[in-house]
């Protein structure tokens, strides 16, 4: 049998990212002179990096904007970033239980391979700038049956993947948002998820 998949986003639901995320955007607001309100950026963190800059730059300099975040964010970024409780315990628990785990996220693929390494956290596959309707894409190409994530449009992924919907409320959107999005099941962290996840395999 094929081992189980399971996915699960990245900011916000594995990692706070925030404060890497505010560091970086306040040292490219300085360097370009545009004056962005990085609280407000991580406040709603989810969409496209190049969504949110086309709210603080010309269109004619978003795409440059964003590939300068980037390149800012591997320096100031990464070390901001910290797990977010039960990340460790959640991974841990889907390895005992012989399965995969597949982070699939909007970050650039190589900043989130550093901030996993920066923070310890091991996984067997990272598929970045994905979003939308490519991380649907994404799940069902790696057979995962849940995904974990924060905002609503992960909700939306997994149910278009037909995988299992796990919303944490650790992001943007209160747990009222993710279950009209489509969650199946909103956790309170992932404090909760490896003993949902050992209920939930043994029953499912």
């Amino acid at each position: 049998m094929a081992p189980l998949v399971v996915g699960f986003d990245l900011d916000m639901t594995l990692i706070d990212s925030r404060p890497g995320i505010i560091a970086t955007l306040d040292a490219l607001g300085s360097e370009t002179g545009v004056a962005i309100d990085a609280a407000l950026v991580v406040s709603r963190l989810g969409p496209k990096l190049e969504e949110e800059m086309a709210n603080w730059y010309p269109a004619e300099h978003v795409d440059t904007a964003s590939d300068r975040f980037r390149e800012l964010y591997t320096d100031l970024g990464v070390p901001g970033c910290s797990l977010l409780p039960g990340a460790i315990d959640s991974v841990d628990a889907i390895a005992t239980a012989g399965g995969r785990t597949v982070v699939v996220t909007a970050k650039y693929e190589p900043n989130a391979r550093k901030c996993l390494e920066h923070v310890g956290l091991e996984v067997d596959v990272v598929v970045g700038w994905r979003w939308g309707p490519g991380k649907a894409t994404t799940l069902t190409e790696h057979g995962a049956a849940v995904y974990v994530g924060d905002t609503t449009s992960d909700m939306a992924a997994a149910r278009t993947a037909g995988a299992l919907a796990v919303g944490v409320p650790t992001g943007p959107h209160p747990a009222e948002e993710l279950r009209g999005a489509g969650a199946d099941v909103v956790l309170d962290s992932l404090h909760g998820f490896p003993n949902w996840f050992a209920d939930w395999s043994r029953t499912g």
